[in-house]
């Protein structure tokens, strides 16, 4: 659905919490670049969304590890398959005891298995879910901190830059909006210029908001470059962009 001309300026929210697609998130991602009051509308609500996850993440109830492993118990296995005896009655007294044997181990490794299974999917998503909480901490951390500085910029390639930090804290929290797709195989990395090294800061993979993976004491810009999606350990490219850090 096209979003009349005189409308667009209201899609600044949905454009930042990505609730548009095709077209419209194209035209509006276009009307960014010549729209000041609508890049720092997305700016502030990318992130206000980010102290509202953070202050509505919840962590898993201790207790779902425990009824997620005692379910196994009650997960019915299929009985094995048996053919039908050649041999004469004799068969079954010399055979009989090594299958039902044979059938119970199998059954008890294919408990125990999926136990593993559990406890290590389980055991990942807890962990996935730490890091991710780690993050939205440390950005909302930033956000309110009482010295955060902020400064905008814009890229190479068109997109629009934020970046807050806290000397407080030592910290520093980079947003990008209108940021291009990478090419296949690449993605984009940030830096910290430490007195003409630059230093990995950590990746922003598109749109969005990243807490720097490097501490910002000491660094007096920050830099954003296109590197192998497994990063580098110094640029390899042009910088897109090259911006003094907030003071």
């Amino acid at each position: 659905m096209k979003q009349p001309a005189s409308d667009i300026h209201t899609l600044a929210a949905a454009y930042a919490l990505n609730a548009i697609e095709g077209a419209d998130r194209e035209a509006f991602a276009h009307h960014l670049r010549q729209c000041e009051p609508c890049r720092q509308d997305v700016m502030e609500f990318e992130a206000t969304a980010a102290r509202l996850a953070a202050a509505a993440a919840q962590p898993p109830p201790p207790a779902m590890k425990e009824r997620t492993l005692a379910a196994v118990d009650g997960v019915r296995q299929h009985p094995p398959h048996l053919k039908a005896p050649k041999t004469g009655p004799g068969y079954w007294r010399r055979t009989g005891m090594p299958l039902a044997l044979a059938a119970s181990l199998a059954a008890a490794a294919s408990f125990a298995g999926l136990a593993v299974r559990q406890h290590q999917t389980g055991e990942e998503h807890r962990q996935r879910a730490d890091r991710n909480q780690q993050r939205l901490d440390g950005i909302s951390t930033v956000l309110a901190a009482p010295d955060a500085r902020t400064v905008h910029g814009r890229t190479a390639n068109g997109a629009l830059t934020t970046v807050t930090a806290s000397a407080r804290e030592n910290r520093a929290v980079f947003t990008a909006a209108a940021l291009p797709t990478p090419a296949p195989g690449t993605t984009y990395q940030l830096w910290l210029n430490h007195q003409g090294t630059m230093r990995p800061a950590g990746f922003i993979h598109g749109n969005g908001t990243v807490l720097l993976a490097s501490r910002p004491s000491g660094a007096t810009a920050l830099g954003l470059t296109v590197e192998p999606s497994g990063g580098s350990p110094r640029p390899t490219t042009s910088p897109l962009l090259l911006m003094d850090l907030p003071t």
